[in-house]
C-alpha cells in the first residue's frame, strides 16, 4: 500500500495557547463559581447530590474535579475509575498549562453560548467540553511518546461522546464545540485559539497523503454545523464557514464561503464570527 508524502505547512506562525490568553484567567475565581454553583444545585436537585458532592462539592480545585469528572465518565471494564483518576490527576498537576486551557475553554463556552449559565454546566453535561478536555490529555501523553494509551483515550472518549480528535492534532485555548456530535478532527490538524465549531464539522484529510494533510484553522474562525473541510487547507483568521459546505481550497482571512465545493459570499472587517456565533449567510461586498 502506498502513501503520497504531503507536507504543505504554512510559513505562517501558529498562535495556540497564546500566553496572554493562560495567563490571564483566574482560576481561583472560576473554581469558586463553579463549586458555589454546585452547591446551590445541590439545594434544589436532590436527584444529582451525590454525582455534585463526589465530582464538585468535596474537591479542592478545578484540577481534581475534572479529573473525577472525566474518570466517572470514561471508565470501564479497561480501564476502570481508580486507575483513570489518579492518571489525569497526575497530568493536570504536572501541567497547570492542561487546566488553564480548560479554564479557557469554559468561558469560551459561557460567553457563546447562550444557553450556558455558569460554568458548572460545561463540567457536568457539555459532552464538547468533556470530549476536548480528554483530548488535552491524550495530546499531552502523545507528545511524550505514550501513544498507545493516547489512542485508547481517543478511541473511548468517541464511543463515550461521539467526537474523534486524534492526539497529535494541534488545538488552541478558547475553543467551543458546540453540541459536538459527530465533529471528528484530524492528526495533522491545526486549531488556533477562539475557534467555534459546530456538529457534525470534519477536519479531514484526502486520498492516502501521508505527512501534513489536514486543515489549519486560524484564530477567529466559525465552522458551521455539518462542514466538511479536508485536505491541507487554510481557513484565514476570522473566516467564517456556512453550514453543510465541502471546502476542499484555501479561504482567505475575514471571507465568508458556503457551498458544496464551498464558493465565496461575502467578507467582514470587523469582530470576529466565533465570538459572534452568526450562522447567518449574506451576499454582496460586506456583512
Amino acid at each position: 500500500m502506498e502513501h503520497k508524502i504531503e507536507n504543505n505547512t504554512s510559513a505562517k506562525p501558529v498562535n495556540i495557547c497564546h500566553g496572554s490568553l493562560l495567563g490571564s484567567i483566574d482560576l481561583d475565581g472560576i473554581w469558586s463559581q463553579i463549586h458555589g454553583a454546585a452547591v446551590e444545585m445541590a439545594e434544589h436537585e436532590s436527584h444529582l447530590k451525590h454525582m455534585l458532592d463526589d465530582v464538585v462539592i468535596s474537591r479542592n480545585n478545578l484540577a481534581e474535579s475534572l479529573a473525577v469528572r472525566l474518570a466517572r465518565r470514561l471508565s470501564r471494564e479497561d480501564m476502570q475509575r481508580a486507575e483513570l483518576e489518579p492518571l489525569f490527576g497526575d497530568i493536570f498537576t504536572a501541567n497547570e498549562a492542561i487546566v488553564r486551557s480548560v479554564a479557557r475553554d469554559m468561558t469560551a463556552i459561557v460567553d457563546r453560548d447562550p444557553a450556558c449559565s455558569s460554568a458548572l454546566e460545561p463540567l457536568l453535561f457539555y459532552k464538547g467540553f468533556l470530549a476536548i478536555s480528554a483530548y488535552r490529555v491524550a495530546h499531552s501523553l502523545w507528545s511524550e511518546g505514550r501513544r498507545s494509551l493516547a489512542l485508547y483515550l481517543q478511541s473511548i472518549v468517541s464511543e463515550t461522546f461521539a467526537v474523534d480528535i486524534h492526539p497529535a492534532a494541534q488545538i488552541g485555548c478558547a475553543i467551543l464545540l458546540d453540541h459536538a456530535t459527530s465533529v471528528v478532527i484530524g492528526e495533522t490538524s491545526i486549531v488556533e485559539d477562539n475557534v467555534s465549531i459546530l456538529h457534525e464539522v470534519t477536519l479531514g484529510g484526502t486520498g492516502k497523503m501521508t505527512g501534513d494533510r489536514h486543515p489549519i484553522i486560524r484564530s477567529g474562525v466559525l465552522i458551521g454545523a455539518g462542514a466538511k473541510i479536508l485536505g491541507r487547507v487554510e481557513i484565514g483568521e476570522c473566516a467564517k464557514i456556512g453550514a453543510g459546505s465541502v471546502v476542499l481550497d484555501d479561504v482567505a482571512p475575514h471571507k465568508t464561503v458556503a457551498g458544496v465545493p464551498a464558493v465565496l459570499i461575502g467578507k467582514r472587517t470587523v469582530g470576529s464570527p466565533a465570538m459572534d456565533m452568526d450562522q447567518k449567510l449574506y451576499e454582496g461586498n460586506a456583512i
